[in-house]
């Protein structure tokens, strides 16, 4: 989920706990607090934890809270994830390890180290190697889930889309949601939702159903909602758009900006294609 911010930059607790009972009311299953979207690189650690309590307290424990605790520090990640434990989260998000961009046996110790701190507490991994330089590829991830507490990762390199023994799979993104449950995962850790999650839950409801058709229409009614939150690099899109939609102010933290004009006009007529409301 994204992270409120307030016109001086500093965070908006109160915003981003009315975004996430907004999103909760309107069908997800879980959220993901201070990652990729909530501009988890600009948010101090105090600041995740905070957003993490705040986040609990408002939607108690109906849904699933996971926060992002990854980083390219592995002493770093390990702090984070114990604090994130003692204060409440279901599991935390750990990313590979960006720039310093360590070969399999640093990251498998990296997923280790952060397991072994916090011991029985769940792990998601987070394959995004667009932003991270790093690929973990299906059978390398296959041989982390003998760590306890990995449970599940989060696959955002569409080219490895598919099955992982001894994980679950969550789609992460959004036109790999549908045929992530195809194969047998069990979800998506999503952006567009913030927009559409009443469409979004009812395609993961009918194919549960056993409805399939039903559940491909309504994907390929929402590929315009897919590719508005594309027109620029997430979460300025998704953002913009909340926030143009009075959930949220529109206040990035450098060096995310808001969108100019002419990207906002992109991603309004795709909006407005996919049949999002434009408030």
């Amino acid at each position: 989920m994204a992270t409120a911010f307030r016109p001086d930059g500093e965070l908006d607790v109160d915003s981003t706990r009315k975004l996430a009972a907004h999103l909760v009311e309107n069908g997800s299953h879980g959220l993901v607090v201070a990652g990729t979207t909530g501009e988890s690189p600009t948010l101090e650690d105090q600041e995740k934890i905070d957003l993490l309590k705040g986040v609990r307290e408002e939607v108690g424990d109906q849904v699933t809270v996971i926060l992002g605790t990854g980083s390219n520090d592995t002493p770093h990640s390990v702090r984070l994830t114990r604090m994130a434990a003692e204060a409440g989260a279901d599991a935390g998000l750990i990313v590979t390890p960006y720039y310093n961009r360590p070969n399999q046996a640093g990251i498998r110790g990296h997923f280790e180290a952060i397991a072994e701190g916090s011991p029985g507490f769940p792990l998601v991994a987070y394959n995004i190697p667009a932003r991270t330089g790093v690929n973990m590829p299906p059978d390398f991830l296959a041989e982390l889930a003998q760590i306890d507490e990995l449970k599940a990762v989060k696959q955002a390199n569409d080219d490895d889309l598919g099955p992982i023994e001894g994980l679950d799979v969550l789609a992460g993104n959004d036109v790999g949601f549908l045929p992530t449950l195809k194969f047998g995962g069990v979800g998506g850790i999503l952006v567009a939702s913030h927009l559409d999650n009443g469409r979004m839950r009812t395609i993961w409801d009918l194919w549960q159903e056993g409805r399939h058709d039903e559940a491909e229409a309504l994907d390929n009614q929402l590929q315009p909602l897919y590719e508005a939150i594309s027109v620029v690099v997430n979460p300025i899109p998704v953002k913009a758009a909340l926030a143009r939609r009075g959930l949220i102010p529109p206040t990035m933290r450098l060096p995310m900006v808001e969108p100019t004009q002419t990207e906002m006009d992109a991603i309004e007529e795709l909006l407005a294609e996919a049949g999002v409301p434009a408030t």
